[in-house]
């Protein structure tokens, strides 16, 4: 890796060392290449219709409601289920039984027969059962503060408070959004050829545009059977402020260790975006516009942001104050040098916290959908390409690579408990990974394969029995248990940002930073962690809606209008 020259940057990314660190991967902000702001390019671009083909809905809010989305090649159609639920049944946690509504993707239109199968199966969720006609199953609560309140105002005839509405964000929170064969739902290998489903997540993604849709239109219609001699419905600006929460927990976190050429294509191709802006030579009036703009609506969005975690409290403390201090440096910034955004990014690696620094990432990108936005295509991965040992790899070179790539692994004293203090494993009853303390609960027995440092420590000294020339397959004969590291060890030696290089398995490691890399990619955003290992998000909010789409589509929704603009 060769070093930065401010005056000509050249195309090189930042190191692996520097990026795939938990403390920098729990910084990440939303940015041009995030999967909800693929999905609605794609679907603007591309005129996809929307339209709303059920909507049997009693006036408690019980029912069944159909929204499609007519591709170019293929329609997709969620079926919702609306139920009544009694508060002491509503829960954020896996465990419950019960939700306010549950969802379906279908693979087309349903039918009336399609319909009575699913009401008997989707609101029953993982009891329930779903076919490949299903593309992915879903459940969501109501925020019953915000609800009761949308529900009352509207039926008066006025409109919510503003407040409320920033201070929360969302009418309902789902849960979970399952896709990839989970419960009977299709495979992604079956949707694998349709050019709209190739990028990560967009079926999930299409999902909660469709959800947020159904939801907004639910509220309404409550209200005006609440009152309809006097309801209204929401003004569209405010309409657009309502996002779809999620509450996402451990579930998600081992993806990332589990998924590494994945992770590699995600991380690669934001790297590629900024060193595309950082070798920008001269910029553009226009584009310096862009970005003033939308920095000083990043500060409104911190200012939108609330959490009650000590941590993300702190975090926002030091983001508030590096994006005043960035505004300060962007206004005496003399834009006219060449390579300005090179010399910003530097600057900001002296002078911001981790979180000013990626959230300056973001929004240098934004004037260039040019130079950023192609790079989407290039975010999934075939899997299957990059898993088979090499065995006729001599054991030096398998040593050097352990050396090259897990040298923060080879300086941890592994005896410690404290580097061994956690067990990842699954779930009997929800088939759900968890963390667990090794040393209090016994559970070792179950451990999982996600700790790759301690993993390469132990075959790295397996392997100072081994002479140099003798065979990777030599070796794993005799010691089949490295298999798994010795293959993840020639897997990351090709995709430079497939591994995190951190210890996963640290009694002091934070799963919400897993989370917030992975809801970064989606374009979460308001991370909102209510523990160590499960957090809250928002999804979509300040996105047009399907109608908004018809009318022209601005791509930088995802970040709030400032207050008095």
């Amino acid at each position: 890796m060769i070093a930065l020259n401010a005056q000509e940057p050249g195309k090189v990314y930042r190191s692996p060392q520097k990026i795939m660190t938990l403390s920098r991967m729990g910084s990440f902000h939303q940015n041009r290449l995030s999967f909800m702001r693929t999905l609605l390019r794609r679907v603007h671009d591309q005129k996809w219709d929307f339209k709303k083909t059920r909507f049997e809905i009693d006036a408690k809010g019980v029912g069944v409601a159909v929204y499609s989305a007519v591709g170019p090649q293929n329609t997709y159609s969620l079926v919702a289920f609306a139920n009544d639920l009694p508060p002491e049944k509503r829960s954020d946690r896996v465990i419950a039984t019960e939700w306010d509504a549950t969802f379906t993707l279908f693979d087309g239109v349903p039918s009336d027969t399609d319909i009575e199968r699913l009401r008997n199966n989707v609101p029953l969720q993982e009891s329930g059962r779903v076919t490949e006609s299903e593309l992915s199953l879903s459940r969501a609560n109501r925020s019953v503060r915000l609800w009761d309140h949308v529900v009352n105002a509207l039926a008066k005839g006025v409109q919510p408070d503003t407040t409320l509405v920033n201070n929360v964000g969302y009418l309902m929170r789902t849960t979970a959004v399952y896709g990839s064969g989970k419960f009977g739902a299709a495979d992604r290998e079956i949707l694998s050829d349709r050019s709209e489903c190739r990028g990560p997540f967009q079926i999930e993604m299409l999902t909660v545009f469709l959800i947020r849709t159904f939801v907004m239109d639910l509220v309404e219609y409550i209200a005006k059977m609440k009152s309809p001699k006097t309801a209204v419905r929401i003004e569209p600006d405010l309409r657009r402020r309502f996002g779809i929460g999620n509450s996402t927990g451990l579930g998600m976190a081992p993806f990332l260790m589990n998924h590494p050429m994945l992770i590699n294509n995600w991380i690669l191709a934001k790297e590629e975006a900024l060193s595309r802006v950082r070798n920008v030579e001269f910029v553009a009036v226009d584009e310096i516009k862009v970005f003033k703009g939308l920095l000083h609506r990043a500060v409104q969005n911190v200012n939108d942001w609330h959490t009650v975690h000590p941590v993300q409290l702190e975090k926002l403390a030091y983001l508030k104050n590096d994006l005043e201090f960035l505004c300060r440096q962007v206004e005496k910034f003399d834009f006219s040098d060449a390579y300005p955004w090179d010399k910003l990014q530097v600057w900001s690696e002296e002078n911001l916290s981790l979180e000013g620094q990626e959230q300056l990432i973001s929004l240098m990108m934004e004037p260039y959908p040019d130079l950023v936005d192609g790079l989407a295509h290039c975010m999934d991965a075939n899997e299957d390409k990059g898993f088979r040992i090499d065995g006729t790899m001599p054991v030096f070179k398998l040593r050097l690579l352990c050396e090259d790539i897990y040298n923060w692994a080879l300086k941890i004293d592994w005896s410690k408990k404290g580097a061994n203090a956690r067990v990842w494993y699954v779930s009997e009853e929800k088939l759900e990974p968890r963390l667990g303390e090794r040393f209090s609960e016994d559970i070792e027995d179950y451990e999982q394969p996600l700790q790759p440092g301690r993993d390469v420590s132990r075959m790295y000294h397996d392997l100072r029995d081994y002479s140099d020339e003798q065979t990777t397959a030599t070796f794993l004969l005799a010691k089949p248990e490295h298999r798994h590291i010795a293959r993840r060890c020639q897997l990351a030696a090709k995709f430079q940002f497939a591994e995190i290089r951190e210890n996963t398995i640290d009694s002091k490691m934070m799963p919400i930073d897993l989370l917030r890399a992975k809801l970064s990619f989606f374009g979460a955003g308001h991370f909102d962690p209510r523990s160590d290992r499960w957090l809250r998000i928002n999804m979509f909010q300040g996105a047009p809606f399907p109608t908004d789409l018809k009318e022209g589509y601005r791509d930088d929704w995802a970040y709030p209008v400032a207050e008095g603009h």
